[in-house]
């Protein structure tokens, strides 16, 4: 599955919506492109879906695409880098991993760290232009390249908390390299677990669980990520592992991945469960000061990350409904957003804008899904 396309692959200033695989129709036109996992555009922005690109998608394990279907014309929406970078560094991280299975598998670890280092120093930079965009949109990842987007969106992540914690380039680097190798410990762990459908046995988490080790055996001449490898699963309170560190005992970088590394993992789809929506992922962790996570890092990750990405359909607790445009910086929980059906389900002649943060008792409750979001639009047309 290949499409040329002679228009960048970036978003910025796109207007999209994020549409589950399984309500994909032909026509539909593409708002944002996805890889493959060695990089290539496998299918670029302003395509027109065709029943065999859906099929085709279905058959990668794409969950989602995202597509322009106007209800954010006139809205900018930008992803805080670049998706270029982002697939060149899902690319990498795959290599890095791959290393492991050669004859001399330390010394094409530490060769492929420093294409990991240089992509990192690309992240820095780009996020440090952008550094008043939320984190407001999900990357379209294939279903066998989980352990690798992972790694790359908690390097983003993390990166973007590191910012708002006030650390400097050469720190944010250290920080970024450590969080985009955290889980190289994975390749020792077998892929029956790895791809198992269910809840794990006791036994085959305890064998999980050892890729914390096993990462810092690989890291060991890496000092800036082996220490995040072997920790980002230690918890504030000492219920963590390997080796149960509680507080300060727990270096500053590991903290700060762990908080992305649960933040990513659950809004994932997976195999064994269906991917939380972020506001309920960001309730987990903020429910979780000074147990798992120290408050003060919970307050800086919160300041960057939307609970209601743009292109969310939400309905409001006196029933109108709206599309989330975007999220001010800070207030992670109070979208702005584009009204476009009154309390009776009737359409607004004249769609309106509303903040939120302004409006107290103006509640979102839920994330409207797909399917019933398509009933107000077939109502509107008949």
């Amino acid at each position: 599955m290949h499409v040329e396309s002679d228009r960048t692959s970036t978003i910025k200033g796109l207007n999209m919506r994020r549409v589950p695989i399984t309500f994909l129709k032909p026509g539909m036109c593409v708002a944002r492109p996805v890889y493959g996992s060695a990089g290539q555009a496998l299918l670029q922005r302003n395509v027109m879906l065709t029943h065999r690109y859906i099929s085709q998608l279905k058959d990668l394990g794409v969950p989602f695409l995202y597509i322009e279907d106007g209800l954010l014309d006139g809205y900018r929406v930008d992803d805080v880098i670049a998706d270029e970078t982002r697939a060149g560094a899902v690319h990498r991280v795959r290599n890095l991993v791959a290393a492991m299975e050669t004859p001399n598998p330390l010394a094409h670890v530490l060769m492929r760290t420093k294409e990991i280092a240089r992509t990192v120093d690309t992240i820095v930079e780009e996020l440090f232009r952008q550094r008043e965009i939320m984190v407001n949109l999900t990357d379209i990842r294939l279903e066998d390249d989980y352990l690798f987007g992972h790694s790359v969106n908690v390097c983003v992540l993390a990166i973007i908390t590191g910012i708002a914690c006030g650390l400097n380039k050469e720190q944010l680097s250290h920080l970024g390299i450590g969080a985009i190798m955290l889980d190289v410990g994975m390749s020792v762990i077998p892929q029956t677990i790895l791809r198992k459908p269910s809840l794990l046995t006791v036994p085959e988490f305890e064998a999980v669980k050892k890729h914390t080790t096993a990462g810092y055996e690989i890291l060991t001449a890496l000092p800036q990520a082996r220490d995040v490898a072997h920790e980002h699963h230690e918890r504030y309170d000492g219920s963590g592992y390997p080796q149960g560190k509680k507080g300060n005992q727990i270096q500053l970088h590991a903290q700060l991945v762990s908080i992305c590394d649960v933040y990513d993992a659950v809004t994932a789809v997976r195999v064994h469960r269906p991917a939380y929506p972020p506001h309920e992922a960001l309730e987990l962790i903020a429910g979780s000061g000074n147990r798992a996570f120290p408050l003060e890092l919970i307050a800086k990750f919160l300041e960057n990350v939307a609970a209601y990405p743009t292109g969310s359909v939400v309905k409001f607790s006196d029933n109108r409904v709206g599309i989330v445009i975007d999220t001010p910086k800070g207030l992670y929980k109070y979208p702005r957003v584009r009204m476009l059906y009154d309390q009776q389900g009737q359409p607004y002649l004249a769609p309106y804008e509303v903040s939120t943060a302004e409006h107290p008792t103006l509640v979102v409750s839920r994330i409207m899904s797909e399917a019933e979001f398509s009933l107000y639009r077939r109502a509107l047309i008949s």
